[in-house]
């Protein structure tokens, strides 16, 4: 059934989005550039997106959540340096992260202890079907709000690197067995983690909430829809992406 969770889309700009939870925008480099961009239709592993994270900013003030802009997939911090200087990563991309595994798996348990995050999104894409023969669906908030899926995070610094260089931040979204109509297409599925419970879930100083890792915290806010196959090249991009598709015209 292939990796999980592997494109998304979020069209909310990240200093809207810390606005709209009560955030600090950190996403805007020293230099002012934005990391990332407005709205990705085609969200690809590697891509710099947001993530939401609660961090302190003094060793004992109250934690605050932080909009920071991070790699898709997880760079742990043991992964040797390249001549460029940058992660000499030879293993497979870690995108996903079993929700079973997490606690247990050596690439994801240290971030599972106090590195976990949120990935906020519209929606994200899977594909139905036989190789050659796939249909793209999306799965999305139908109440038009972003949905937040569970995520790890680490960091990581190139060999020798000075202690004041800022790391590189990478993340990792968890998947979860599918439910409901969502298992009529895919086996897996990001796990979802309602308001509620965000501040549990990224509660630095907390051990990770066994209870949320095997929830569903959105699943009734989920709404599906075939749409065009405009989105399995990464270079396609825009929000004709995630209309619905066209119906087959017939030829009588």
């Amino acid at each position: 059934m292939g990796s999980m969770c592997g494109r998304f889309a979020v069209t909310t700009d990240p200093a809207l989005l810390a606005q709209k939870i009560q955030a600090i925008d950190e996403t805007t480099s020293a230099s002012g550039d934005k990391d990332v961009a407005g709205a990705n239709y085609n969200v690809a592993p590697t891509t710099t997106i947001s993530s939401v994270v609660k961090r302190h900013t003094e060793p004992d003030d109250e934690s605050t959540r932080r909009v920071r802009s991070m790699r898709w997939g997880l760079i742990p911090p043991w992964v040797k340096t390249a001549e460029d200087g940058t992660p000499d990563n030879k293993g497979p991309l870690l995108i996903n992260a079993r929700a079973d595994k997490v606690t247990s798996s050596p690439a994801f348990r240290n971030s599972a202890k106090n590195k976990r995050c949120l990935v906020p999104m519209d929606g994200w894409y899977e594909w139905k079907g036989q190789k050659g023969e796939k249909t793209p669906f999306y799965m999305y908030g139908a109440d038009g709000e972003p949905l937040f899926m569970a995520g790890l995070w680490t960091t990581w610094r190139p060999a020798g690197a000075p202690k004041d260089a800022p790391p590189l931040l990478s993340c990792t979204i968890i998947t979860t067995d599918a439910a409901g109509p969502l298992a009529d297409i895919h086996d897996r599925m990001p796990l979802t983690i309602s308001a509620p419970d965000w501040d549990r879930w990224l509660d630095p100083d907390s051990p990770i909430d066994e209870g949320l890792l095997r929830g569903h915290g959105d699943l009734d806010r989920i709404a599906v829809r075939e749409v065009s196959r405009l989105v399995n090249s990464v270079r396609n991009n825009g929000p004709e992406l995630i209309e619905p598709a066209e119906p087959e015209a017939s030829l009588f």
